[in-house]
């Protein structure tokens, strides 16, 4: 015997539908907002996915390295997002020193830049091939 019982409520505090897809969106700008007000490395990220813009289109080979080239900066942006968040979040729990916070904020600050290390091969190898198609 099959049941099916309706849900007359729900735990979900953003709604559900398209309601929530507004909430969220209106959360995600005004995170993007607070990182590019309050850290300096955001800003400096954000800024260098701008300027990339146009060098990008000039040393690209096929819009998949454009997509390429573009994404790795975007996933810079968001380990930074991700690296912010702990920050603030151990920050919150306390601001003496605890072996554990330091911990998860170098952890969190090495993902940056690892991620980092990744987007300069991948521009590198791309300016590499535009130099070699020029020659």
């Amino acid at each position: 015997m099959d049941i099916k019982m309706k849900a007359t409520h729900t735990n979900k505090p953003n709604g559900t539908g398209l309601a929530r897809i507004i909430k969220a969106t209106r959360c995600s700008a005004q995170g993007m907002q607070a990182a590019y007000k309050e850290e300096s490395a955001f800003r400096q990220e954000t800024w260098l996915f701008f300027f990339s813009l146009p060098l990008s289109i000039l040393i690209v080979e096929s819009v998949a390295q454009w997509a390429l080239l573009l994404s790795c900066i975007l996933l810079v942006l968001v380990i930074e997002l991700i690296n912010s968040a702990i920050e603030a979040l151990t920050d919150r729990v306390g601001l003496e020193y605890h072996m554990l916070s330091g911990r998860a904020k170098d952890m969190a600050s090495a993902a940056v830049t690892l991620t980092l290390v990744i987007c300069s091969l991948i521009w590198i190898a791309a300016a590499i091939g535009w130099y070699q198609r020029l020659n």
